[in-house]
């Protein structure tokens, strides 16, 4: 089975998602932070201080390729994975990518900025940060996801999508 792999901006649900997806489809989810964590031994945090942005993209490159191996896996990628055109080309050959296309302003306004680095400068820089990302999100995209009611909602969506891909090419 193909991979699915969830992208888009931090606190946009991407790992909640996938546990959902995990449990309905009994598949593995795979965080990409939580593997440059453990690559790291520090968290993500403690890494950008210690050894700064690159070192991180860098692991987290390592990780991409590790994952690009491997099939049948729920994949919810850390929001700047996709600034990599290798991480892009990496994981998009293995599955389906969805960008979960939630609002930046929603996002920011409920989620925790606590140990998320690049949510430090305040509103405005995450919401520019957002515009200079959505154009590389899209185009990593096979699938655009708009439905964030609930998170069981956008999961049905994705699974939607899933069934549809999965029946047109039977």
């Amino acid at each position: 089975m193909k991979n699915i792999i969830l992208t888009g901006m931090m606190g946009c649900g991407k790992s909640t998602c996938g546990r959902l997806l995990g449990q309905r489809l009994e598949l593995p989810v795979i965080d990409t932070d939580d593997l440059v964590v453990e690559k790291a031994g520090m968290s993500i945090g403690e890494l950008f201080a210690a050894r700064g942005e690159e070192a991180m993209r860098d692991l987290e490159t390592q990780v991409c390729l590790e994952l690009s191996r491997k099939e049948g896996l729920i994949i919810a990628t850390g929001g700047g994975l996709p600034l990599r055109e290798e991480n892009r080309t990496a994981l998009r050959s293995t599955g389906t990518v969805f960008f979960l296309n939630r609002s930046p302003e929603e996002i920011y306004d409920t989620m925790d900025t606590s140990g998320r680095p690049l949510a430090q400068q305040g509103r405005d820089a995450f919401l520019d940060r957002f515009r200079q990302r959505e154009a590389i999100y899209r185009a990593f995209a096979h699938v655009v996801v708009e439905d964030f009611s609930t998170p069981e909602a956008t999961v049905s969506e994705i699974l939607h999508t899933l069934l549809s891909d999965f029946t047109e090419g039977a």
